[in-house]
């Protein structure tokens, strides 16, 4: 059974990944939003890396730097790090289950996190706040059912035939 792979769900899904990062949220949950695109960028490294490898973290995280109008380089260098970390473990990983594989991911997060207090030091830039540190979680939380969405979406399941 062949099935028609949708070649429009990757750009869809990094365009709404942004689209998250960008919905206004009260200050007391803004610290809380969970790294949408790096929670995309995860899902295509680890299933298509054919099409999504370090060269498309990259160039993702120019974008992202531009849209939020951050540091420039930050998030570029941030999903680059977490990337290169899939890209390393991917093998394994994909024969975790869904748990185990929001575990692993909710430590990437944590690692982004990290990474980002590392870059605000060196630059000199505010840290971060203390509640932002709960955000991983939240994205760990939130894995299994970007993980399966997407999947249904990559892979067809949605449609009824």
């Amino acid at each position: 059974m062949s099935r028609q792979r949708a070649s429009w769900v990757l750009p869809a899904s990094l365009l709404m990944a942004l689209l998250l990062g960008l919905v206004p949220l009260p200050p007391t949950l803004q610290a809380l939003r969970p790294y949408w695109l790096a929670l995309v960028v995860a899902y295509w490294v680890i299933e298509a890396p054919e099409r999504a490898g370090l060269g498309f973290a990259f160039c993702i995280g120019l974008l992202a730097d531009i849209t939020f109008a951050g540091v420039f380089g930050e998030q570029a260098l941030r999903l680059v790090v977490m990337a290169f970390i899939l890209q390393r473990f991917r093998a394994r990983l994909r024969f975790f289950p869904l748990s185990q594989q929001a575990l692993a991911i909710g430590g990437l997060l944590l690692n982004d996190r990290i990474v980002t207090a590392a870059i605000h030091v060196a630059i000199g830039v505010p840290q971060l706040a203390a509640a932002a540190w709960l955000a991983p979680v939240i994205g760990m939380l939130l894995w299994p059912l970007v993980f399966l969405l997407l999947d249904a979406l990559r892979l067809g399941n949605w449609r009824r035939r």
